[in-house]
């Protein structure tokens, strides 16, 4: 609740008015794009098209589909495909795992670009994104590494539950993110519209291929080798997990990766300690215990609900008065602080409309903590399974209502 916050008000602390664009340099870089498929029938020529919208010289754009040696479906799939001579198809031999890491590492090989980026397999990058983050990396020094976008949904109508996960793709993207930037913290990556030098891939190892959340590692990682990582004002369209169970599994992986990038990095606290001082070592706890912690002990927090329901809690009679009131305030004040950046997030993200929906949010963060729940037994017999996300259920064109945040200040990015 406390990073929130702080977040929150880093975010909004500025009057944020128009930035004016990083110029293109006069010679551009070759950029080359990792995109990871895995049975993707579906999704597989519409990622294709959207691809090809990218306004950026095609003989400088290298895109390379990464396809598994046993995945057939998606073999089938672009084997009838037209592809343009600046996009390939990259067969991953069979191994002892099969996840996206280990995929993007042997992608690494063949990429050609001083500059690499990565995209989902529903992508929708805004067409002048990799304009964008060349100017951005020219602008910078060395010690930028890494540039992150903003990732919106295309699909947010679908249902309920993709208007729940749009609010808080929009608090995370919109608010909590430049937030943490502006404070100065280590910031986890997201698994697409992520681009690094490729010189600082080769020298920190590329990803780590046992982690099913390498994008968190990576970020933590490039941090404890003093790189830094910038947020850009640009927008990628997704396609929202709208289904329970689906959802429940992809939130379980991505959980089980916090516990094991977290256990990872915590192997040698004072290491870690000396690799990012004292508070970005603080963010970190807050970020990756705090985030597991708050999900798997929900329950203990819900249960304040009976308060306002008029019904009497188990603790009533066990703590001091004070106490008690503290943590039913507590209780209270942590549920309005995800209501209100759930509504700041939705106008930032230009999806007002979206606001009202802030407040069913009570049931939708119950099946993260379902997630929280598989995602930590599963480490104990299957800490390196990648579990499949399923695309293609809700392929629209991207809609109106996405575009690109209000632009950050030059302090937030």
């Amino acid at each position: 609740m406390g990073l929130k916050i702080a977040a929150a008000v880093a975010a909004f602390s500025r009057p944020i008015g128009p930035v004016r664009e990083t110029p293109l340099p006069k010679r551009l870089l070759v950029v080359s794009l990792l995109v990871p498929l895995y049975k993707e029938r579906e999704i597989a020529n519409h990622l294709l098209r959207r691809l090809s919208a990218i306004d950026y010289p095609a003989p400088l754009l290298d895109v390379i589909l990464l396809l598994e040696a046993d995945d057939h479906l998606t073999h089938e799939t672009l084997a009838v495909a037209n592809l343009p001579r600046w996009m390939r198809a990259i067969t991953v031999p069979g191994g002892t795992i099969k996840t996206k890491p280990r995929a993007l590492n042997y992608g690494l090989n063949f990429a050609r670009g001083r500059i690499v980026g990565i995209y989902d397999a529903e992508d929708a990058p805004a067409p002048d994104q990799i304009r964008k983050i060349v100017a951005r990396f020219a602008a910078r020094g060395p010690e930028v590494a890494c540039l992150q976008g903003i990732l919106d949904y295309y699909n947010s109508r679908a249902n309920w539950l993709a208007r729940c996960f749009t609010l808080e793709y929009a608090a995370w993207f919109r608010v909590v993110l430049p937030g943490m930037a502006r404070l100065g913290l280590t910031i986890p990556l997201g698994g697409t519209t992520v681009f690094f030098r490729r010189s600082v891939l080769d020298e920190i190892g590329g990803w780590d291929a046992n982690n099913v959340t390498e994008d968190a590692d990576l970020g933590l990682r490039l941090a404890r080798f003093g790189y830094r990582t910038e947020l850009v004002d640009t927008v990628t369209g997704e396609e929202a997990n709208c289904r329970a169970w689906p959802w429940v599994r992809q939130r379980s992986r991505w959980l089980k990766g916090y516990a094991v990038t977290y256990g990872v990095h915590m192997r040698n606290p004072l290491r870690l300690l000396r690799d990012l001082g004292p508070w970005r070592f603080f963010g970190v706890q807050i970020l990756f215990f705090g985030t597991l912690s708050q999900f798997a002990l929900a329950p203990a927090l819900w249960s304040f609900w009976l308060i306002l329901l008029g019904l009497t809690h188990p603790l009533a009679g066990l703590l001091p008065p004070a106490a008690f009131i503290s943590l039913s305030t507590l209780f209270v004040m942590s549920e309005m602080t995800n209501l209100v950046v759930a509504v700041l997030a939705a106008r930032r993200a230009g999806k007002g409309w979206l606001a009202p929906w802030a407040i069913t949010l009570q049931a939708y963060f119950p099946l993260a903590t379902l997630a929280a729940y598989k995602g930590l037994l599963e480490i104990l017999w299957r800490p390196f399974f990648w579990d499949k996300t399923a695309h293609g259920h809700s392929i629209t064109a991207p809609e109106a209502g996405l575009r690109h945040s209000v632009p950050l200040t030059p302090h937030q990015a």
